[in-house]
C-alpha cells in the first residue's frame, strides 16, 4: 500500500507539469470513468439531489452528477499543482476577489467558513498565497502515512499555519488561534455524526450540522468571513471569492446560527450545482427512529 501511495503521488507530480487546460482534460476523462465505475457514489450523489433539489427532473440531476464526477476527476488531480506548483504560477491561476486581507487587518481572529465544493483546496492555498496571517485547519487524517504526510506538506508548504486531524481533541486548534489570534479555516458542511450537533434543515432535510462553528466563534469573538472558491471551465483557472464579513454571526443561539449558515450554503449550491461535494452522504445520521435515506443505511 505504501509503494501504491508513492506511485501515486510520483503520477499526481508529473502530471502538475501539463498546461492546466490539458490536465484539466485529462481531470474530466478520470471523472468520467470514476461515474462510470463509482456505482455506489454516484447512487449517494443522485440521492442527495433527489432530497435537496426535488424540483428538477431526474433527467437534469443525472446530469449534474455527471458534471460534479468531472470536477471531481480535476480535483483529484489538480491538487498536484496546489502541492507542488511554484507559487508564481499558482498566484497566475487563482483569481482573488472580495477582501482577502481581513485577518490580517482585523483586530479580531477571524473565522473563514468555507463549504465543500470541488475547488475547495484551492481556498486553503489562497489564504496562505494572497496575505500573511497565521492560518489553522483541520483535515481529515489518512489511514495511509505516506498520503497523510503528503497531505499535511502540501496543505502547509507556504507556510504560516498548522492543520490539526479532526480525530483530535479541538484544544490544540483553540489554543492556537487563542496564542497566535489565527484565521480558522472552518469546513461546516458535513456529517460528522451527533455529537454537538443539531439536526438542522438543509434543503428542509434534517441534517446533522455543527453547533461548534458558531459557538467557537462566540467564545473566542471571532469574525466571521465566508470563502468561496470554483474551478473555472476549460482550465482557465480558479476564482475564490471572500465575502464581506457577517455582522450578526454568531448570536446567542447556535442552532439558529446553524440554520442560517446551512441557508447560506443552500444559495451557493443553487448557484453552482455541479461542483458541490454530492457524494458525501450528508444525511447518514438521521434523528431517532428516523429512517435511513440511502441504501445500505
Amino acid at each position: 500500500m505504501t509503494l501504491a501511495a508513492r506511485l501515486l503521488l510520483g503520477l499526481v507530480w508529473l502530471l502538475h507539469w501539463l498546461p492546466l487546460p490539458v490536465l484539466a482534460a485529462v481531470g474530466q476523462g478520470l471523472g468520467a470513468l470514476l461515474h462510470l465505475f463509482g456505482r455506489s457514489r454516484r447512487a449517494v450523489a443522485l440521492r442527495n439531489l433527489e432530497l435537496c433539489l426535488p424540483e428538477l427532473p431526474a433527467a437534469e440531476r443525472a446530469r449534474i452528477v455527471r458534471q460534479q464526477f468531472g470536477w471531481l476527476g480535476r480535483s483529484l488531480l489538480e491538487r498536484g499543482l496546489l502541492w507542488y506548483a511554484s507559487p508564481a504560477r499558482l498566484k497566475r491561476l487563482i483569481h482573488v476577489e472580495g477582501d482577502v486581507h481581513l485577518a490580517e487587518t482585523s483586530p479580531q481572529p477571524v473565522m473563514w467558513l468555507v463549504p465543500h465544493f470541488m475547488a475547495l483546496d484551492v481556498a486553503g492555498a489562497a489564504t496562505q498565497l494572497f496575505q500573511q496571517q497565521w492560518v489553522a485547519s483541520i483535515y481529515q487524517a489518512q489511514s495511509n502515512p505516506v498520503l497523510d504526510a503528503a497531505m499535511r506538506r502540501g496543505r502547509l508548504r507556504f507556510g504560516g499555519g498548522e492543520v490539526f486531524a479532526r480525530q483530535e481533541s479541538a484544544l490544540p486548534l483553540v489554543r492556537a488561534v487563542k496564542k497566535k489570534k489565527a484565521a480558522f479555516f472552518n469546513l461546516p458542511d458535513m456529517d460528522f455524526g451527533a455529537r454537538d450537533a443539531a439536526f438542522v434543515p438543509f434543503f428542509g432535510v434534517p441534517a446533522a450540522t455543527l453547533l461548534a462553528p458558531s459557538r467557537l466563534a462566540r467564545s473566542l469573538q471571532m469574525r466571521v468571513q465566508p470563502v468561496l472558491a470554483e474551478m473555472l471551465p476549460g482550465g482557465r483557472g480558479y476564482r475564490v471569492r471572500f465575502l464581506p464579513a457577517w455582522t450578526d454571526w454568531p448570536s446567542a443561539d447556535a442552532e439558529a446560527d446553524a440554520l442560517r449558515m446551512n441557508q447560506w450554503i443552500e444559495s451557493e449550491i443553487r448557484r453552482n450545482p455541479s461542483q458541490y461535494l454530492w457524494v458525501h452522504k450528508r444525511f447518514k445520521t438521521r434523528p431517532p427512529g428516523a429512517p435511513p435515506l440511502y441504501p445500505g443505511g
